[in-house]
C-alpha cells in the first residue's frame, strides 16, 4: 500500500462504544443495542435488513466525519467516492427467510420487499444508493480477513485511478440466523466505518488526516505476515483478533502491547479489521504513536492478514 492513501474519516457503533476512542478503551459489555433509527431517522429502514440498517447509521457518521456530506448530499464529485462493505453474515437472516418462504410456500409467497434485500451486495449497493455516491461499489465476505481485505480493495480502486476516496464499512447483525452459525454465539451486533482517501485529495479540500495506511499482507501464516510487515517499523500496538491476549502465540512479537475487542462483545467475523482500523485511529486522537499493526485470521483459519496504521504526520 501506498504511504499516499490515509483515513480521512472514521465511526464506530457497537453495544458500549460509539466512538473511535470508546473502542479503544474497550465497548462496556453490558452495552445498549444501537438504533439506527436515531441516528438516522426511521425513513427508508422499514423493509432492511439489520445489517443495512447499521450501514446507513455508520455511512453517516463516517461520512459526516470526513467532511463529506452536507445537507444537500455529498460535498464532493458523487463518482469520486465508492463503497466497499465487508460482512460474513450481513443479510442471511432475508436469505433464510426468502428460503424458508421459497419450500413451504414457493415462489408465489415470497415478498416483493424481501427478494431485492437477498442479493449479497445489498449493504453496499443500498448505502450507495442512499448518500447518492456513484463510485463502484462492492461487497467482500471473505471469512477472518474479510475487512482487512475490504481495507486492500479499497485502496486498490484509488490506485487504480477509479476514485479519489472510499467508505469501508465492517458490519456483523446479531439475529437467530447468525447465531445458528456460530455455535450460539452472538455476533458483535454493529461495526465500524472509515473513509480511505487519496491524501492530495484531503489536502484539496482542507480535510484531516486521521491516520496514514501503510503495508498490507494476506498469506498462509501469522508469522510470515508479520515478518513481511517488518519493513514498515517495528509496532508499539498491535490489534489483534479476540480478547487482549488474543489466539495467538505468546512468542510473537515480544513486548509489543496487544489490544482486542473483549470475548463479551461478541463475534466481529467481517466487521474485524475495519473495526480494528477505526481502533488505531481512536489510539492516535488520545495521542498514540505508531506503527500499529491490525491483524485478521490466525493459523487456525484459511489466511491471515495484515496492516499497517502510522500516525496522521507520516502522510
Amino acid at each position: 500500500m501506498s504511504a499516499s492513501i490515509v483515513v480521512s474519516g472514521a465511526a464506530v457503533l457497537l453495544p458500549g462504544a460509539d466512538s473511535v476512542r470508546a473502542l479503544v478503551a474497550g465497548p462496556e459489555s453490558d452495552g445498549a443495542a444501537v438504533s439506527p433509527a436515531d441516528l438516522v431517522g426511521r425513513k427508508g429502514l422499514r423493509y432492511k435488513d439489520r445489517a443495512t440498517q447499521l450501514g446507513y447509521a455508520l455511512a453517516a457518521r463516517a461520512l459526516a466525519d470526513a467532511g463529506l456530506i452536507g445537507e444537500d448530499g455529498p460535498t464532493v464529485p458523487a463518482t469520486s467516492v465508492g463503497v466497499v462493505a465487508s460482512s460474513n453474515f450481513g443479510n442471511l437472516d432475508t436469505v433464510t427467510r426468502a428460503l424458508d418462504t421459497i419450500r413451504e410456500e414457493t415462489v408465489s409467497g415470497t415478498s416483493p420487499m424481501d427478494l431485492p434485500n437477498a442479493s449479497s451486495n445489498v449493504i453496499a449497493s443500498s448505502v450507495a444508493i442512499r448518500f447518492g455516491l456513484r463510485g463502484p461499489n462492492l461487497m467482500v465476505c471473505n471469512g477472518a480477513t474479510s475487512g482487512l481485505d475490504a481495507v486492500h480493495w479499497a485502496v486498490t480502486m484509488i490506485e487504480a485511478g477509479r476514485v479519489d476516496r472510499v467508505l469501508v464499512l465492517g458490519i456483523e447483525p446479531d439475529n437467530e440466523v447468525v447465531r445458528r452459525l456460530t455455535g450460539g454465539r452472538p455476533a458483535v451486533d454493529g461495526g465500524a466505518a472509515i473513509v480511505v482517501e487519496r491524501a492530495s485529495a484531503v489536502h484539496e479540500r482542507s480535510g484531516v488526516v486521521r491516520a496514514v495506511l501503510g503495508g498490507y499482507v494476506r498469506t498462509a501464516a501469522v508469522q510470515d505476515v508479520l515478518d513481511r510487515l517488518a519493513d514498515n517499523g517495528h509496532p508499539v500496538r498491535w490489534e489483534v483478533p479476540g480478547g487482549g491476549a488474543g489466539p495467538l502465540d505468546a512468542d510473537l512479537l515480544p513486548g509489543v502491547p496487544r489490544a482486542g475487542l473483549s470475548e463479551s462483545s461478541g463475534e466481529p467475523s467481517g466487521a474485524l479489521g475495519v473495526l480494528q482500523c477505526a481502533a488505531a485511529v481512536g489510539w492516535f486522537e488520545e495521542g498514540g504513536a505508531g506503527p500499529v499493526y491490525a491483524l485478521a485470521g490466525g493459523d487456525a483459519d484459511d489466511a491471515s492478514a495484515g496492516l499497517v496504521l502510522l500516525a496522521p504526520g507520516a502522510a
